[in-house]
């Protein structure tokens, strides 16, 4: 994937990294050419500029991104980046950095996925940046069973929630939406961006895997 970090400060960098060694193509953007120091065995391309400038966005291959994650230190630039990103180059996975929690339901209404500086992590963007991203949140002792997050890909919007569930191997057990999470959701049908929390078995895990393959492919 052909991936755009706005913003290369400890999480910037680290994501840019991260993604850079996973084998994807990166650009990292940031006004500050000091910042992009912080990138070590780094394979992608920096570019010293704004994230919301159209020439900068140009030399990003923006036109053909597929996905762009805004992780300045400003919550009105982080925005801006993503709506830009989103709306006039159709990027499809776009996510914003906030450090004001109180605005996140703003921005969830604007159709941006955002996430509160005190709950980010690298796992967390790249979640909504990569939906088919394999992470594991959780697994007991035995290595039998594991509690795994995934968003519902957009071919899957509008199906009963019930459809998650795969005999015996896969329970869907709870949701986030709107950044809200609930357990009981019995009759509801998912939206785009759901987040799905799944506790599966070994064999489960490689079928919900295919499952939402399926409907990305």
């Amino acid at each position: 994937m052909h991936i755009i970090v706005v913003g290369c400060g400890r999480v910037g960098s680290e994501l840019a990294m991260e993604l850079s060694e996973e084998g994807h193509s990166v650009v990292v953007i940031d006004k500050n050419r000091d910042n992009l120091r912080r990138l070590t065995h780094f394979h992608g391309k920096t570019i010293v500029g704004s994230g919301f400038d159209r020439d900068v966005l140009f030399q990003a291959e923006a036109t053909t991104a597929d996905a762009l994650a805004a992780v300045t230190s400003g919550d009105n630039t982080n925005i801006l980046c993503a709506r830009i990103a989103r709306d006039h180059y159709s990027i499809k996975n776009v996510v914003a950095r906030i450090y004001d929690p109180a605005r996140a339901d703003i921005y969830m209404k604007l159709g941006i996925p955002t996430v509160a500086t005190s709950l980010w992590t690298t796992q967390q963007v790249k979640r909504w940046m990569l939906p088919s991203d394999d992470a594991i949140e959780w697994t007991d002792t035995g290595n039998t069973m594991h509690l795994v997050e995934r968003i519902v890909p957009d071919a899957l919007a509008g199906k009963p929630i019930t459809n998650f569930n795969i005999g015996e191997n896969v329970r869907l057990v709870g949701l986030i939406r709107g950044g809200q999470g609930r357990v009981n959701v019995e009759g509801l049908f998912a939206q785009e961006d759901d987040i799905l929390e799944f506790l599966v078995t070994n064999d489960g895990l490689r079928q919900l895997h295919d499952l939402l393959a399926t409907a990305t492919s």
